[in-house]
């Protein structure tokens, strides 16, 4: 095997560790490739893992390497010179500036060795920059509490009296009637307020409110499962729903047919939510759900998203090349639309016009030129796809490929020198292939037009805190689909416990992906009629790692567990 042949060499702090005593070399060696297998730094790794703690492995650093140590809780995080170094480098890097001096940067860092991050904050600062040494788990801590200062305090320190002044606005100034409700009642604004925020602290994606016969509900969507938070009195539901309806500028009166809105919830001078909201008749009164429209939190590296190598490198071969068609496929909140602000982050650059239309816009970026479409004005997707063309656009991002109009254009301007992404509602890469020729376009404008086709999933990914390892017996990892190859090394595989730190045992998310490029072979399939099957057989042929094969190699990993593999991924 490959990590065989080529002896991977840890950092000179892992040697350090190791002449310390503080860890055996094997575990070092292990410990370090698996942390490079998940792109993650091998400090992180260490301390996450629980395999030494963070004060140790700073102190053994700073002797190493003679940088000075210093300890965080001594600094006032509101006093931090953040104004200097962007929020995305911060968080990529893994670093904190703690202050200046001259011209001279001090940058808290866990590992003295990474000096990308030295370097990064040296060119788009222009000050000299120097390491300081501090521990892991309070640097993670302090760089979460400075960035929450900077914007205006922390979620958790709104209080009671602060959920009434939360500022409201949006951008839609239709008119309303509020009715005879009384909806800007103290506290039923408290109250929605504070559910709003709640929401927002918990990382959750969609609130819903849910009105029943005998009771009513709140419930928030949390790494992709929902979750009950509340059962406020049913007598009130009512209220609470035409509190929602004005703050997204909905007619209240009008309860008979579905509704859309958006809500912007400014929290501090420097942070605000949107909201998108759709409301919708059911027996029992209006059910409204909000989704969250978080930007700040919307895009992530390319290095976050969850690729395997190979599948990186697929995905930053198509979006440089100059023309052609990207299309992203799965079902509704699988992150497609981040994979795809993803592609356009790395390419908004100066030189280059880049346009999108989606329904609604969800991530905001400046440099590129979004629009919302609007079918009661006559902008469809089609409409503005045909209006980009007339723009000089180097860059085309269309939010879905709905019917064939859109398709034709879409692959009119792959084929005519225009890069374009967009994203369709298929199962897997192959069947996207044979959708698009469902739907009318000819076989060889879908050869020569779509460069590659990615499928994704998300899944929730286990907690580094509380996950413990899993006896499953050999037979039964066969079953699920690992080969003989995976297990010949053995794999430790691990299940969900929970804590106070994550939910059932999960926390956060990780993609799941199948990236096909079309090949010249595909492109010969697809000329002459195959199917999903054969296309699926071909890519198979040509290495492609499908959704399930990916999900495993994230157990392998100790990402995520085989439970949730076989909820998002089993047949």
């Amino acid at each position: 095997m490959a990590t065989q042949e080529t002896p991977i060499r840890p950092s000179g702090l892992a040697s350090r560790l190791v002449r310390d005593r503080l860890i055996p070399e094997a575990q070092v060696q292990a410990a370090f490739g698996e942390a490079l297998k998940r792109r993650q730094p091998f400090v992180q790794y260490l301390v996450e893992q629980k395999i030494l703690d963070g004060r140790r492995i700073a102190v053994a650093a700073a002797e190493e390497f003679g940088v000075p140590l210093l300890d965080l809780n001594a600094l006032d995080l509101t006093e931090l010179p953040l104004a200097l170094v962007d929020e995305k480098l911060i968080r990529k890097h893994r670093t904190l500036p703690v202050f200046r001096r001259g011209n001279r940067l001090f940058l808290a860092l866990s590992d003295p060795t990474n000096h990308q991050a030295l370097d990064e904050v040296r060119f788009n600062t222009g000050l000299a920059t120097e390491a300081v040494l501090v521990e892991e788990e309070k640097l993670a801590t302090a760089i979460d509490k400075a960035l929450d200062a900077q914007g205006g305090g922390t979620l958790t320190d709104i209080g009671d009296a602060d959920l009434e002044k939360i500022d409201v606005a949006s951008d839609d100034d239709d008119k309303r009637d509020d009715g005879d409700l009384n909806v800007d009642e103290a506290p039923i604004v408290r109250y929605v307020n504070k559910v709003l925020v709640d929401a927002i602290s918990a990382s959750a994606s969609d609130i819903h409110f849910e009105p029943y016969e005998k009771y009513f509900r709140v419930r928030f969507r949390q790494d992709g499962l929902l979750r009950e938070v509340a059962s406020p009195p049913v007598a009130i539901a009512s209220r609470l729903v035409a509190r929602l309806k004005v703050m997204s500028r909905m007619n209240i009166a009008e309860r008979r047919v579905p509704q859309d809105g958006r809500i912007k919830l400014k929290l501090s001078k420097n942070r605000d939510i949107d909201f998108r909201v759709n409301t919708l008749p059911t027996l029992y009164g209006e059910k409204v759900v909000l989704r969250i429209l978080d930007s700040g939190n919307a895009l992530v590296g390319v290095e976050q998203l969850g690729f395997e190598p190979e599948q990186k490198e697929a995905f930053l071969w198509a979006i440089q090349k100059p023309y052609g068609m990207i299309l992203v496929t799965g079902p509704t909140g699988s992150g497609k639309t981040v994979s795809l602000y993803t592609a356009l982050d790395i390419l908004n650059k100066p030189e280059v016009n880049i346009s999108t239309v989606e329904d609604p816009v969800e991530i905001q970026v400046p440099g590129i030129n979004q629009v919302n479409m609007n079918p009661k004005t006559g902008l469809t997707f089609a409409a503005a796809l045909r209006s980009f063309l007339r723009q000089d656009p180097d860059i085309v991002m269309v939010g879905e490929i709905r019917d064939l109009e859109t398709a034709e254009i879409a692959v009119k301007a792959a084929q005519t020198g225009h890069l374009v992404l967009s994203t369709l509602h298929t199962n897997d890469a192959p069947q996207t292939l044979t959708r698009l020729a469902n739907m009318g376009v000819p076989a060889f404008n879908i050869a020569s037009s779509v460069n590659l086709i990615m499928a994704q999933r998300l899944a929730r990914k286990l907690c580094p805190y509380c996950k413990q390892p899993e006896e499953i017996p050999r037979q039964a990892l066969v079953e699920e689909g690992f080969t003989d190859e995976d297990l010949a090394g053995g794999i430790t595989v691990f299940r969900p416990v929970g804590c106070d730190r994550c939910t059932n045992g999960y926390r956060g998310r990780i993609g799941i992906f199948q990236v096909m490029r079309v090949s010249d072979e595909m492109g010969r399939l697809i000329m002459e009629g195959g199917n999903s099957i054969q296309l699926g057989d071909q890519a198979r042929r040509e290495g492609v790692a499908d959704l399930r094969q990916s999900g495993l190699r994230k157990v392998r990993a100790g990402i995520t567990s085989l439970e949730e593999i076989n909820r998002v991924t089993k047949d």
